[in-house]
């Protein structure tokens, strides 16, 4: 079973970093409960399939960046955080961030990312 620091990692690079549609839908599964609840200043999403078209949406909009940890993920219990920035890759952040992830039975059930910078 996947320990919150590996969720929440994966979380960013595996799903909301990954290009390829068919390893994002793996790593979906392996990452999200089904009936996952990801919630951001746009709005919420309940599912699977809801995140995966929130992300293939949000990388079709800036094909030349990528998302990047800025810090380590620290972990309370079944509740982890993790700070990123996302920009052209090799160059600075356009947008900072936080996710915060609920993790039960090695999944994550609840998500909800939180901006820093760059947000309209």
């Amino acid at each position: 079973m996947a320990t919150v620091e590996e969720l929440m990692q994966r979380n960013l690079l595996g799903v909301f970093n990954e290009r390829d549609a068919a390893r994002r839908r793996e790593a979906i599964a392996a990452v999200y409960a089904e009936d996952v609840l990801f919630q951001d200043p746009e709005g919420l999403v309940r599912g699977r399939d809801q995140i995966d078209a929130k992300v293939s949406a949000l990388l079709d909009g800036a094909p030349d960046f990528a998302f990047r940890p800025t810090a380590m993920v620290r972990v309370s219990g079944d509740l982890g955080v993790l700070s990123w920035g996302f920009g052209p890759a090799g160059g600075a952040p356009v947008v900072t961030g936080t996710d915060i992830g609920l993790v039960e039975d090695g999944r994550i059930v609840r998500l909800h990312t939180l901006l820093d910078s760059g947000a309209s």
